[in-house]
Parts: structure tokens; sequence; C-alpha cells
């Protein structure tokens, strides 16, 4: 599992959840759905990275696209596992990360979004966007390649291969793709980011590819960076903006 040390690392951001807990397909998923109208037939998956659903940077971030009239489900990708949030915080070196990864291996937590999308589906939902947060990524270009979403977000995407994910991707996909990138990111460096832009960029992918470049943010920007530093404040409000712009346009 290619992940980085930024990987566990990060700033808890503070709100009150709104969203619910529900089981779907036998999974516990966290749920955001929109107060006004929206469409029924449309959802957004939202795949974490490693510090699950639970996390309360993870539950604002399904609030805030649902406020935007997104229904969202976010499923807990770890069988109650996850990284604990609170390994941000002072206690941070107690969680044994190498024993983490031997317990939740990639391949592992795909059947658990499989379960989620089949129970969706049998509730009338007929189209599905999703959108990823480091270890997540992998699972948005899994479901995109299968023709299972209709668009995909990612930001800072870990745990890709180069290029080999990127040119299966154009070859397969159906899924128009936004790629939230960043200046320093060891998952997915500048010339991780220049080989998307050659394989998908240029409009040599026809459903449509667009990548942001958020300026003096690094890996982990969009869902724990720190709030503090003005530019990282811009570039996770930016990627959030540019994600709902994009659901909008193609789900």
């Amino acid at each position: 599992m290619t992940l980085c040390d930024d990987c566990f690392k990060g700033v808890r951001h503070e709100g009150v959840p709104e969203g619910q807990l529900e089981t779907i397909g036998g999974v516990p998923c966290y749920v955001g759905t929109p107060s006004g109208e929206y469409d029924k037939d449309a959802v957004v998956l939202f795949l974490t990275d490693v510090f699950g659903m639970s996390y309360i940077n993870n539950k604002l971030l399904v609030d805030s696209f649902a406020q935007n009239g997104l229904k969202v489900v976010c499923p807990d990708l770890f069988g109650g596992d996850p990284i604990p949030g609170d390994m941000l915080g002072p206690d941070g070196n107690r969680v044994d990360v190498a024993a983490w990864k031997t317990r939740h291996p990639l391949q592992e937590c795909r059947p658990t979004i499989d379960k989620v999308v089949a129970a969706l589906k049998d509730t009338g939902i007929v189209r599905f966007g999703s959108t990823s947060y480091c270890f997540g990524a992998p699972f948005t270009f899994q479901l995109a390649c299968e023709n299972i979403t209709k668009v995909s977000v990612t930001a800072h995407p870990s745990a890709l291969a180069i290029p080999e994910d990127l040119e299966k991707y154009a070859q397969t996909s159906k899924a128009p793709l936004l790629i939230n990138s960043c200046t320093t990111d060891a998952p997915f460096p500048p010339d991780a980011q220049a080989k998307a832009d050659e394989i998908l960029g240029g409009g040599k992918f026809a459903p449509g590819y667009q990548r942001e470049y958020w300026d003096g943010c690094s890996h982990g920007f969009a869902v724990r960076g720190d709030l503090s530093d003005p530019k990282v404040k811009a570039g996770k409000e930016g990627a959030f903006l540019k994600s709902v712009e994009f659901f909008k346009k193609h789900l």
C-alpha cells in the first residue's frame, strides 16, 4: 500500500455534524441529505482517508456537500477500525501504523463499497458519483473504470499506480474526472500530475478532465489542512467548491 507519512497527519476541524448514521447493505454509513429539493436518483459516494467515516473532518465535508444539494453516503471502509482521529493530537505516536496497514489492505475494502452500491441501487438510485481523499482514491478509479460511477472527483490521491491507472482510466472509463492536486504531495507529486495532464488533458479524454492545482498546499490539505494557513484555507475551500461545481455539471 503506497501511503506517505502525510496520510496520517493533519489538523482536526471544528464543527457540529448534521448528518445521520445509517446501515446500508449491512455497512455503517454517515449520510448527508440536503434539506431542500435535490435529485433523488443520484448519490455521491464519499471515500475517505485513513481516518474513516467517523472522523469529524470527513463528517463536516459530507455535510457541506449535502448543504450544496448533493446526497452523500460515506461508508465505513475499515470495519470500525480507522486510524483514530486523536492520533493527530499529542498522543498520536501510540498508533502502530504498519500494523494498521496490514489489517486493511486495499483489496479488502472494496467489497464494502460494493455492498453499499448494491443496496442503494435497490432503493432506486441510478446514478453514482464518487469523491475521494488519499486512501480512497483507488476506489474512485476502480468504480469509474467499471463504469459504476458517472463522475469522479479526487483530492491528493494515494496508492495509484502511475501511469498505469491513468492509462486504464483513459481507455476504459466514461466518467469525467477532476483531480485536486497540490504543491507538496509524495503519493501524487508534480511528475504524476504532469503525467495525468499528458494522458487525459488537452481534450484527449472525451468525457472530460480537469486538474486543479492549489499552490502552497500539501498532501491532505482538502480534508485535514491547517486552516490557520491562508494558502491552505484557500486551497481547501477552493477544492471543495470546484468539486461541487464538477458534480453539478456532470452527475
